[in-house]
């Protein structure tokens, strides 16, 4: 597979960060942290990656992120990934697809600030009721999305829910399948 990688956070040997992986062609278009707040250097650092996936002949914009834990920290993150840098951007064309972990429940107002330019994947596939992520052996919260715009079918959900993928990580994978529906 293709990847890119953005490391935020050394870790004992180790880098974390956000990563995007496709068997599909693939160039990155920015990889960057994201604001953090004022005064609280101790609050892990979050970041954003950007890449353009050439899908049959479609070039899709795709963004990963990982939002923070306080409040006040996915506001200002949320409302940079939403601006002139990120989704707003002229090269951000459609078809656009946004995912990672929000730390954010759908009714919360970062996740309806997404939703003022996309559409939440788990909600726009017919007959689906939407699946929750956090924690795996016994997942109550729907934290991480996949965002997509009108481009975009989303054509399944899954989220894998056995030993490994509890091990794996404390948030179940959430796997959606799409196509695009309108040729650029």
């Amino acid at each position: 597979m293709n990847y890119h990688f953005l490391p935020t956070i050394r870790v004992r040997k180790g880098l974390y960060g956000n990563a995007v992986l496709t068997h599909f062609p693939m160039r990155p278009v920015k990889a960057d942290k994201l604001p953090r707040l004022a005064g609280k250097p101790q609050l892990e650092p979050r970041g954003g990656l950007w890449v353009a996936i050439e899908a049959d002949k479609t070039e899709i914009q795709f963004i990963n992120t990982h939002l923070g834990l306080k409040l006040k920290e996915r506001r200002v993150q949320a409302e940079a990934l939403v601006g002139s840098g990120w989704l707003s951007h002229p090269d951000c064309r459609k078809p656009t697809i946004l995912c990672g972990d929000f730390n954010a429940l759908p009714s919360s107002r970062i996740c309806r600030g997404f939703r003022t330019l996309l559409l939440d994947a788990q909600v726009e596939l017919a007959n689906h009721r939407p699946k929750k992520t956090l924690f795996g052996r016994f997942p109550f919260a729907r934290i991480d999305h996949v965002f997509v715009d009108p481009a975009i079918e989303v054509i399944g959900i899954e989220v894998p829910n056995t030993e490994l993928t509890r091990v794996a990580s404390d948030h179940l994978p959430l796997i959606v399948e799409v196509r695009t529906t309108k040729p650029l």
